[in-house]
């Protein structure tokens, strides 16, 4: 049976009435297929005896028990049933709250099955929550013994409801389900049928039979996943005219000037990636490459250094960042770094003047810019260049996939490299950016000290002003941010225009200090920016737009307020703020006393690690991979057996079973709309007729 042959709704299961299916749908459950699915979240092990002293130890209760007495609790409408049972290691008591019913089912003298969460209540061993079945000897239970699902819920569906309906499934329609991976394949890797692997997901004769039942389908769905992205990245190359373009591989000349002149060595991260750099743009296909790297290693100049290649052959480079403070600072780093090598450089924003910008223009046509850095202006119509054959995109995850491509089509296959601050897990990145060679620089500049990052409830507040107030006599700056501009008395979070009032009259009077944010004219935001650079102010009070752009070595405390309503990709790029010269840098993460669990952890990562790498494993692992690729709401990376933190292996191993795939046939990049079955059945050396069950 094709999975299409389960498309049927769940409304015609027997049994599910208006109520049920629109609690099914509340669970994005329609089909059948969707319910077999709809995986557990855990499971009761009740093969494993617990005797009713467990429940002592918090243990769940999993025994034989016999039925000594009966009495109530309360009067009237509130009275409870409770029941006072034994076995060979004790009593308790079931409370039966709303199941006074059980009384004519728990008969004096009876036997039960007994599975049940246990706590001491009034001096005696309790239970309100607990599951029995009638013991009969030489008969086989139905739950006991066995391994149980335990599933997400919704509505008015029960446990025993879906295990109802998926079980009639089970031992129905899906009984014909037919494999999706080719038989050599699945062999090959010792995995279920897709039958067997459903049957020990939902219902497992053992915890070794549901981990293989879960590797299967995992491998399933990252093996689709990885052909769709590595279909892609075939596609993107076939896309391309199949002329040759001549390599940039020219004398370097430019490239060891630069090195040699500089004052520090490269780290060794830095010049491998050079070296992958240097052979993508050697290539006569176009590179399409994700540079990644934590705040402070060293990617701009890395940039910088890769296109002077390109430069010394004739070529012109385009260098995109997101906002015009960022733009701005690599523009500053290029005079730096460029023009003593002859480098001609241009600056092009929005808020650059008419009479500038077209004599800016005039020279980009006529081939006297050779590197043009800005922001979106870049991208405008009138931006012409003579000879385009280079495009670095810095933060790329702020541009749209269109933007890019509008600036690639403004010249003759470019190559293109993409930089971002925020580390991607490895198995994040082999998914969502499958289609792109991707290079990591984690080996920070030496002789900079990793920043101590201390957590403060809001009562400590007043000790963290004292903390900073030291560094201030030291003649360091620092950063207040907060999570709104102006609260206007929405709520009790601190903003950033009333705290710039507070801590400008009461807490550091006499001390200058600055506003920037978002609402903040641009020029006015620059200027604020520049006499902060230059030490005229001694702190700056700020939202997150701090978070991307801002180099200013003398900076040394961070204070995030209300550090739990920040994500860690964020409370990350903004420490990375501070820490930027030799000097020991501080982040204090201030917290309001209402900590969820999640707030918690996220920042006791904050506060046990400064590797970016590490902390955006520790995102992935907390927030999951759409929140941070941002492909929550899109459907892509909505995974249902496979996880990106533990599947790394099996993620490396789809992968690479999806480029032999891809490899063998080529023709398949130009069929539309195939199942995923088709492509791996037309697919050498999966190409045997597998024929329905």
């Amino acid at each position: 049976m094709y999975l299409r042959e389960l498309r049927q709704p769940v409304s015609e299961l027997k049994g599910v009435g208006k109520s049920i299916f629109a609690s099914y749908t509340a669970l994005g459950i329609k089909s059948w297929y969707d319910l077999l699915l709809h995986l557990p979240r855990a499971y009761e092990d009740r093969r494993i005896r617990n005797p009713l002293r467990a429940g002592y130890n918090g243990i769940p209760v999993n025994t034989v028990i016999d039925i000594i007495s009966h009495a109530y609790i309360g009067r009237g409408r509130n009275r409870t049933l409770k029941v006072v049972i034994a076995d060979e290691s004790g009593t308790a008591a079931l409370v039966c709250f709303g199941r006074n019913f059980l009384q004519d089912m728990l008969q004096i003298g009876r036997k039960f099955y007994l599975y049940g969460n246990f706590s001491v209540k009034y001096g005696e061993l309790q239970s309100s929550s607990f599951e029995v079945e009638p013991f009969v000897p030489e008969q086989k239970p139905k739950s006991f013994g066995t391994i149980l699902p335990i599933y997400p819920l919704a509505g008015r569906l029960t446990q025993n409801i879906l295990k109802r309906d998926i079980a009639g499934l089970l031992n129905t329609s899906a009984k014909h389900i037919q494999d999706e991976l080719p038989e050599p394949l699945r062999q090959s890797l010792s995995l279920m049928t897709k039958y067997e692997a459903l049957r020990n997901i939902h219902f497992p004769t053992s915890l070794e039979n549901q981990k293989l039942a879960r590797k299967t389908l995992a491998y399933e769905e990252l093996l689709f996943l990885q052909l769709i992205v590595r279909r892609r990245a075939l596609r993107r190359q076939a896309s391309i005219p199949q002329k040759s373009r001549a390599s940039h591989s020219g004398t370097e000349h430019l490239t060891k000037k630069l090195i040699d002149i500089l004052p520090f060595t490269l780290t060794t991260d830095q010049v491998k990636v050079l070296g992958e750099i240097k052979s993508d743009l050697m290539s006569n296909r176009p590179m399409a490459r994700l540079v990644q790297g934590d705040v402070g290693s060293g990617k701009t100049l890395t940039a910088f250094i890769s296109s002077l290649g390109v430069i010394e052959q004739g070529g012109q480079a385009a260098f995109m960042a997101p906002t015009e403070l960022l733009a701005r600072q690599h523009a500053e780093n290029a005079t730096l770094f460029l023009e003593p090598l002859g480098i001609r450089l241009a600056y092009l924003t929005g808020s650059v003047p008419q009479s500038r910008r077209k004599n800016i223009l005039k020279a980009l046509v006529e081939g006297d810019i050779d590197l043009i850095i800005g922001t979106h202006a870049l991208f405008s119509r009138d931006v012409i260049f003579k000879n385009l054959r280079y495009v670095i995109v810095d933060e790329q995850h702020r541009f749209g996939v269109l933007q890019r491509i509008a600036m690639l089509n403004k010249g003759d296959m470019p190559d293109l490299l993409l930089m971002t601050a925020t580390p991607i897990p490895r198995t994040l990145a082999l998914t969502v950016f499958g289609d792109l060679d991707v290079s990591s620089i984690r080996i920070m500049p030496p002789g900079r000290l990793p920043v101590k990052t201390y957590l403060a409830s809001e009562k400590s507040r007043e000790r963290v002003y004292s903390a900073v107030r030291v560094e201030f006599e030291r003649k360091h700056q620092a950063y207040f941010v907060y999570p709104r501009i102006n609260d206007t008395g929405k709520s009790d979070l601190r903003d950033a225009e009333t705290m710039y009032e507070y801590l400008t009259k009461t807490v550091y009077p006499g001390i200058p200090a600055g506003l920037i944010h978002s609402r903040i004219p641009e020029d006015e935001k620059l200027g604020i920016m520049d006499r902060f650079r230059k030490g005229e102010l001694t702190y700056l009070v700020a939202t997150s737009v701090v978070e991307v752009g801002v180099d200013v070595a003398n900076a040394a405390c961070m204070i995030i307020e209300h550090a739990e309503r920040f994500g860690l990709s964020a409370l990350h790029q903004m420490r990375g703020r501070v820490g930027r010269g030799t000097v020991q840098s501080y982040a204090f993460l201030v917290y309001s006393e209402e900590l969820s669990p999640e707030g918690r952890e996220r920042l006791m990562v904050m506060k046990e690690s400064n590797d970016g790498f590490v902390i955006a494993e520790k995102d992935l692992s907390i927030r999951g991979p759409g929140e941070i690729a941002g492909t929550r709401q899109s459907g892509f990376l909505r995974l249902i057996a496979a996880d990106l933190v533990l599947d790394h292996e099996l993620l490396t191993q789809a992968r690479d079973t999806a480029d032999a795939i891809l490899s063998e046939d080529p023709g398949l990049l130009s069929v539309q709309n195939m199942t995923f079955r088709e492509v791996l059945t037309r697919c050498p050396p999966f190409d045997e007729e597998l024929t329905e069950s």
